[in-house]
Formats: C-alpha cells, structure tokens, sequence
C-alpha cells in the first residue's frame, strides 16, 4: 500500500468533515512527558480528572495492541461572544469559559474522529483504531506537540500557529504506519504575560500548572471552596480563561467555523439570580448540552453565589438568605452565609445571627462565623 497517497487521502477527507488540522506522530512512549507527570504527581499538582495510571499516559502499546502512529486533530472554537447580554445592577451576569461554548465539544470531536475511522478502515480493511477527546488516558497536549499541530505554550495550551490556543484536541492510536510529521517550534520565548496574569498563581513557572490552584479546576469542584480562592473567581461559572486571553497569539482571533460550537449568550452569559433556584430538569434543559454542566448544577450554583458576592449584589440578599434557611446542601447554605457577609447590609447581619442559634451543622456553623466577621 502506497502510505504516501493514504496519507495525503486522509488529510483531504479531514478537511471536508470539519476538521481544522491534522497531524500524525509514532506510537513511541512520550519518555518526556513520563518525567513530568511524576514531578507533578510527587508535588501534587494533579487535578485528579486524570487517568491515574502514568504508564498507560505515556504509552500507546499500555492501551492498544500493536499500535503503530498517532492521528491528532485539532477544531478551532468561537472566542467572542456576539450580542452579549449585559451584566447590570440587579441583573447580574456569570460567564462560561470559551471552551464550554456551544455544543460539549467531546461529542463533536467524537463524531470527527468516527468520521475519520469509518474513511480509514474503507480504504485498509483491517484497520484498528481507539480514539478519544480529554478523557482518554493519553495526553491531547502531548500529542498534539509531538504531531506538529501546535507548540505547548508557557499557559500549558497547545497553541497553533493558525488559530493560536483556541483549539479542541483529540487524538487516535491506529495500527497503520503513518509517516510522522514534524513538531513546530516554540514561538512564546521571553513573553510570560500569561504567568503575570494567572489570578491564583496557578501557572508555577512556564509549561507548568498547579492544577489545585486553577480556577478552571476550582469551579469544577463540588466541596467549599478555599477562601483565598472565593475572591479570585470574579463571576466565572466554569472555566477560567485568563491565560488564554492575554497570550498575544490570540490576539484578534475567532473562528465560527462550526455551527455546533456557537454559543447562545444568554445560556454562557447567564443571569446569576436564577441559578440559585434552578431544578435538576431546568438545569438539564438549559446547560446540559454544554460541556460545563458535566459536574452537575452544584459547582455552578455555588459559583453564582460568589459571583453574586463578588458584584455586592444587594437585590440577590433575599435569595441568599433563603438558600441559608431552606437548602439542606452544606455547601449551598455555608457559601450563601459566606456572601450574605461579604455584601453587607442590616438584612443580611440579622439573617445570619438568627439562624446562627438554630443551626447543627459545624461547616455551615463556620461559614455563618465568617459571614458575621465581616461586620465587625
């Protein structure tokens, strides 16, 4: 088989099902990346959503039998919001990162890279392929800068030279010998605006992140958040795009390649107030399209409440205070004692020291403390 021509078919067939760029690399062990995950592991600087297993990070031949090239595949994402719902007194706004933009982008790359498979085994019958988007055990990163799809930037993205970092990865070990392609050079050199700019020091140093400290990690997670973290997070629900919006390569850059990815302003850009009372099925219908919404309607609504005290949303007080009385979540009702302190007022100081008296929960009992601390 001429692998030449196969090559050339498959990166013309790639452009015609949407997708941006294609790159092929070996099966080798990424004997680098091994390094640093260990370094990451022993400084504990893992988020914990990755597959635990370093072996099976580094090789191919952990996970596939045989494998012989890696396929990677990188979409470029919109990066401005068009027709933007302002965020107004009494009618506060949260905001979604750019990546949970429009459809979950796990499923559009699956559908890509099925795609891809399906033209692959047509034209070599006995063609294997395990593919897979972010929550696969191999490193999207890693592969993708050894495929030569883009260099890995001091904001720990892979940043492309045609659409910067504003790219869903994916990847697909195949049993077909790909000729690789060449990694490109790293263009960041002396700029460090991205580590400058970091709001909780998360990037360490460049091309190293303290996951623990990353607000994109930290309004994934379901527990009380930090308190040097709760004033950091502005009004972001999930995600956290700094880093990526200062990097002088994404300068001007947006693309409304695919539909599927276009986001509709007032789901991305949601009133806040509504969130805190939002049911499971009215969250389901309004986010749950959104990769953002994989965690459940926890995590944002905790993240609503801070927003909320971020913005010293005097009209979301009798909110607040009804989460504090009625809602049986710790969390929930600990966070929301947290802002009622935080936004001030005699309404919010009364509230807090009458369900003082009655409330067993030690953690909500803490929050309650520190909400009344503010009065002092």
């Amino acid at each position: 088989m001429n692998m030449t021509k196969l090559k050339e078919e498959v990166i013309e067939y790639s452009k015609t099902i949407g997708i941006d760029k294609i790159g092929f690399t070996t099966a080798a062990p990424f004997t680098e990346l091994k390094n640093r995950l260990l370094q990451q592991q022993m400084l504990e600087y893992q988020s914990g959503f990755e597959e635990p297993d370093i072996e099976k990070r580094v090789d191919p031949a952990k996970i596939f039998a045989g494998p012989q090239s890696i396929i990677a595949i990188a979409l470029a994402y919109p990066s401005k919001l068009k027709n933007a719902p302002q965020s107004k007194k009494g009618e506060r706004r949260g905001i979604f990162c750019r990546a949970s933009w429009g459809m979950d982008y796990h499923v559009i790359l699956r559908n890509r890279l099925t795609k891809l498979e399906q033209f692959i085994a047509s034209k070599v019958p006995h063609a294997r392929f395990k593919s897979m988007v972010d929550t696969g055990e191999l490193s999207d990163r890693a592969v993708a800068e050894r495929a030569g799809i883009g260099w890995s930037g001091k904001n720990c993205s892979i940043i492309t030279p045609e659409f910067g970092s504003y790219v869903y990865l994916g990847e697909m070990i195949t049993n077909i010998p790909f000729e690789p392609d060449t990694p490109i050079e790293d263009r960041c050199g002396t700029c460090n605006k991205c580590i400058h700019a970091c709001p909780t020091g998360a990037l360490v140093q460049g091309g190293q992140l303290n996951a623990q400290r990353c607000i994109a990690y930290l309004t994934q997670t379901k527990g009380f958040l930090a308190d040097e973290f709760r004033t950091k997070i502005g009004n972001r629900l999930y995600g956290c795009d700094t880093c990526q919006t200062v990097c002088p390569e994404n300068k001007g850059r947006d693309f409304q390649f695919h539909e599927e990815m276009k986001p509709d302003p007032e789901v991305v850009k949601p009133l806040l107030k509504p969130i805190l009372t939002i049911s499971n099925r009215e969250f389901k219908e309004k986010f749950g399209k959104l990769s953002g919404s994989w965690r459940g309607k926890k995590p944002i609504q905790r993240n609503a409440i801070l927003a909320l005290a971020h913005f010293k949303d005097e009209t979301a007080i009798p909110d607040l205070i009804k989460l504090l009385n009625d809602d049986p979540r710790p969390v929930i009702k600990g966070t929301a004692a947290w802002a009622l302190g935080k936004i001030g007022g005699k309404e919010a100081k009364e509230a807090l020291i009458k369900v003082k008296s009655k409330e067993k929960n030690n953690e909500v009992l803490t929050e309650i403390n520190k909400g009344l601390s503010f009065f002092e």
